[in-house]
């Protein structure tokens, strides 16, 4: 069985891309060190719930299925 990956030279690295992982990791832990997590929670905690659902449903509509776990009400504050 002959897969993308199994030809040389080519950098797909199929399911579990550690590259990606890492570099999503690494500005991950960026962000968090400089310290403005708490104004982006703010920020969010501003947006208009009409607006968060219409973005969510914009996104929903270019993938290809749902996870049936995902439920999310944009009325409900997520903490105190």
């Amino acid at each position: 069985m002959n897969t993308e990956s199994d030809k040389p030279g080519t950098d797909v690295q199929g399911e579990g891309d550690k590259e990606a992982a890492r570099h999503y990791d690494e500005k991950t832990r960026e962000f968090v060190e400089s310290g403005k997590v708490g104004e982006a929670a703010e920020k969010a905690a501003e947006q208009d719930p009409a607006e968060a659902e219409s973005a969510e449903q914009a996104g929903r509509e270019r993938s290809k299925e749902q996870d049936p776990a995902v439920h999310r009400d944009y009325h409900k504050p997520t903490r105190d």
